[in-house]
């Protein structure tokens, strides 16, 4: 067994926790918890978090944009508040080399795994508030979340590539593209795939991923960037 790097932790997040074990809980994935036993994971405090950033960002966008409607506010609240956001945050702060995985997670590459490295966010959010209370959570979110709110409401966070891709190579005529499954690997629980996008015959870009979809999205991200239509 071994413990998470709280004062790493800590000081990336910009929050000293009077409740420490709160922390190392939001950093414990629930595969280092089957493999040691009696050691609490982040799936509750996950759940948790999840509420809270979805009412601190609801609340700012209705605070701060009183011309939008209903259904705009929707919309951007669906691109702040998803997985490819809390990616972008759990990178910001390095939260994959500080979370607890069980041996075997770590081997088959836990630590980059996008659906792990979110749900750390959430948790940590989750454990900021219980800690710290409701504002210092929201401090936290609106901070952390700044550049992708600011994206989202410029219309500047495309989540589908392939429609994005579609729709740029389509609209000066018929492209045929298509999506071709290079290889696998890896254990069935945690198969990694490799996709190619081919526009035409030829191949545009290249992506991976944990399932056949994120793979294929990627790959058409990537073929965006390639012809110079998406921008990190």
């Amino acid at each position: 067994m071994y413990k998470v790097n709280i004062k790493k932790a800590e000081e990336r997040i910009g929050i000293v926790f009077d409740n420490k074990d709160l922390l190392e809980t939001a950093l414990t994935h629930s595969s280092y918890a089957n493999q040691f036993k009696n050691v609490e994971y982040n799936e509750r405090l996950e759940f948790l978090g999840d509420a809270v950033l979805q009412l601190s960002i609801t609340q700012y966008l209705y605070n701060h944009y009183k011309d939008k409607s209903e259904g705009e506010l929707t919309r951007n609240r669906s691109l702040i508040v998803c997985e490819n956001s809390l990616l972008e945050v759990s990178k910001k702060l390095g939260f994959g080399e500080l979370i607890r995985l069980s041996k075997g997670e770590e081997l088959t590459g836990g630590r980059e795994r996008t659906s792990i490295q979110a749900d750390s966010v959430e948790a940590v959010i989750a454990a900021i508030y219980l800690d710290k209370g409701i504002k210092v959570a929201n401090d936290f979110i609106l901070d952390k979340f700044s550049e992708i709110i600011e994206k989202a409401l410029n219309n500047m966070i495309v989540l589908d590539f392939k429609t994005k891709l579609q729709e740029i190579l389509q609209k000066n005529g018929e492209v045929e593209i298509e999506y071709e499954l290079v290889k696998f690997e890896g254990p069935p629980h945690r198969r990694k795939f490799y996709t190619n996008v081919l526009v035409d015959g030829n191949i545009k870009g290249q992506g991976e991923g944990y399932s056949k979809k994120e793979a294929e999205q990627n790959a058409a991200k990537n073929a965006l960037i390639a012809i110079n239509e998406y921008h990190e």
